[in-house]
């Protein structure tokens, strides 16, 4: 493995964690000895990571790290490429902007041999001919409120056609293939509940803020659902 390569990696496993993590698991994990991974430490730290701890205590990334270039393997390109491809190709004007613009960002940064490897990827995102129609505005509104967690006011129709008015607190926006859905706790049901979108009609973002943390009600919806939570939501 390339030094460049291992650094990339233990990276990685440092963004993994939000506690610190001890050296000799790190080292393990990278299949190196500990004298190499303090190396390796010390030459992230002059690169610009702000590593915090030390040997006998355990090592944590802080949040806005600020790095070089470095080399991507040629699965995580991949798995970018496409990820932001579907992005693009699924989502609303703003957040397909916001992948496209990343998506040359990320090439602007990366060597030139990877950023050959980005641009002359494969790997495509084909039309989905299932897909409901969601006026952007209504899914940028709501992917929003889900961002600055405001409450949300809206019509709903259900299955039968029966129409009723919501107060939610939204907390997750689901991009599925036929339709986005909103999971929301809703405070006439005093329950979590689920929304298609293409079934919400005349919502807005209230002005005041929801007072429990949307991590709170995501957990608690999680643990109600029986969702085990992603690595980004473990240690």
């Amino acid at each position: 493995m390339s030094r460049a390569l291992r650094l990339n990696q233990l990276l990685q496993l440092l963004r993994r964690h939000r506690r610190p993590v001890a050296g000799q698991a790190l080292a393990s994990e990278l299949g190196i000895s500990l004298r190499t991974l303090y190396r390796d430490i010390e030459t992230l730290r002059e690169q610009g990571a702000d590593l915090r701890g030390e040997a006998g205590v355990g090592y944590q990334l802080e949040p806005g790290d600020v790095l070089p270039p470095l080399t991507l393997p040629p699965a995580e390109i991949d798995a970018l490429v496409l990820g932001l491809r579907w992005v693009a190709a699924r989502t609303e004007p703003a957040l397909a902007e916001a992948a496209r613009d990343a998506l040359a960002r990320i090439a602007h940064v990366l060597p030139v041999a990877r950023r050959e490897a980005l641009r002359d990827n494969g790997l495509r995102v084909g039309p989905s001919r299932t897909a409901a129609k969601v006026p952007p505005a209504r899914l940028q509104t709501v992917r929003e409120a889900v961002g600055t967690q405001q409450r949300l006011q809206f019509a709903y129709e259900d299955a039968q056609g029966q129409r009723s008015e919501r107060i939610v607190w939204p907390f997750a926006l689901g991009y599925f293939d036929e339709v986005p859905m909103l999971a929301a706790w809703c405070e006439g049901r005093e329950d979590f509940r689920h929304f298609r979108l293409d079934r919400i009609r005349h919502v807005r973002a209230l002005a005041e803020c929801y007072l429990v943390p949307r991590a709170t009600l995501l957990r608690r919806w999680q643990k109600a659902q029986g969702i085990a939570p992603d690595w980004l939501d473990r240690s």
